[in-house]
């Protein structure tokens, strides 16, 4: 199960950055997400067109950040993640589309469609806690 502190983080915030690599040429790309907590899957959308789209299709294999807007070196909070990029399907599209225009209904307008990553894991600094806090986490087997 994951740590409330990580899970609760993650609700609050709503943009990610995502990196993606195809043949030694790494790309990152920034995207509005929403937090399937259960699954610990996070929802975003994207053009097909993308070029973080295109190699994530091409290598499943991801990471990314995921940090709160402002800063203050004392309250510093973030993760680091990683994961697998997934097209969904079915029933996990319609889930995962429904958690997403839930948290962004203006979304619904633009064009793109949902993607999912599914976390494997995370590292969280929290200074909250004291400086340089870290919390990690990984998906059980």
């Amino acid at each position: 199960m994951m740590d409330k502190k990580i899970s609760d983080f993650i609700k609050e915030q709503k943009n990610l950055t995502m990196c993606t690599s195809v043949q030694n040429q790494p790309w990152c790309a920034n995207c509005f997400y929403a937090f399937m907590e259960k699954e610990a899957m996070l929802v975003f959308k994207s053009d097909r067109s993308t070029n973080h789209i295109t190699q994530a299709l091409l290598n499943d294999k991801v990471a990314g950040t995921i940090v709160p807007d402002l800063y203050k070196t004392g309250t510093i909070k973030g993760i680091q993640f990683t994961g697998r990029f997934i097209a969904p399907e079915t029933e996990l599209l319609e889930a995962a589309k429904k958690k997403y225009y839930k948290k962004f209904p203006f979304a619904a307008a633009v064009d793109g469609e949902i993607w999912i990553i599914e976390l494997f894991r995370i590292k969280m600094t929290d200074n909250t806690l004291g400086f340089g806090k870290k919390i990690n986490w990984e998906k059980e087997a």
